[in-house]
């Protein structure tokens, strides 16, 4: 006979959900909850690396909203990795990975994001696994339990002057 141990409790969350991710300036983008994904991505495109105070870091575009050029945010972040990656086209390639906060449920944690164009992808973020382990359970049915998506101009946090 097997005996459970009292699990810690998780937030239940859905396939998709919009997350916030305060250091790029974003207070709302839809990702897919993708626990077949073992890291997790973000869409960029004119991705240039530099350096700042000895620092790598990493300069990139994007567009928020899945479909949608309207809105374009123009955001940095320090590169901590190149990692390759296979996605679900099976082709391999070399992606910058940076470290950034990510917002869920009431919840703000750092995770690992590759940054790869997704454009023809149907979300601009997926959150893999390695993002949720020990903090939600998926259930595959249900979407949006975060709440809303947050419209226009009230979804880019305004940068701080100084």
């Amino acid at each position: 006979m097997t005996t459970s141990r009292p699990e810690k409790h998780r937030d239940v969350i859905g396939w998709r959900e919009w997350v916030a991710l305060p250091d790029l300036g974003l207070k709302s983008i839809k990702a897919k909850v993708d626990t077949g994904a073992r890291t997790s991505s973000l869409h960029a495109y004119d991705v240039e690396e530099f350096k700042r105070g000895g620092r790598r870091m990493v300069r990139f575009v994007l567009h928020p909203e899945q479909r949608s050029v309207k809105e374009t945010v123009h955001t940095e972040a320090p590169l901590i990795d190149h990692r390759r990656v296979k996605p679900s086209s099976g082709e391999s390639e070399l992606r910058p990975v940076i470290l950034t906060a990510v917002e869920l449920m009431g919840q703000r944690w750092e995770v690992e994001l590759t940054l790869t164009r997704r454009d023809e992808m149907g979300f601009r973020m997926l959150l893999g696994r390695q993002a949720m382990r020990g903090r939600f359970v998926v259930d595959p049915g249900r979407s949006y339990l975060n709440g809303k998506r947050i419209k226009g101009k009230k979804r880019l946090k305004k940068k701080s002057k100084g």
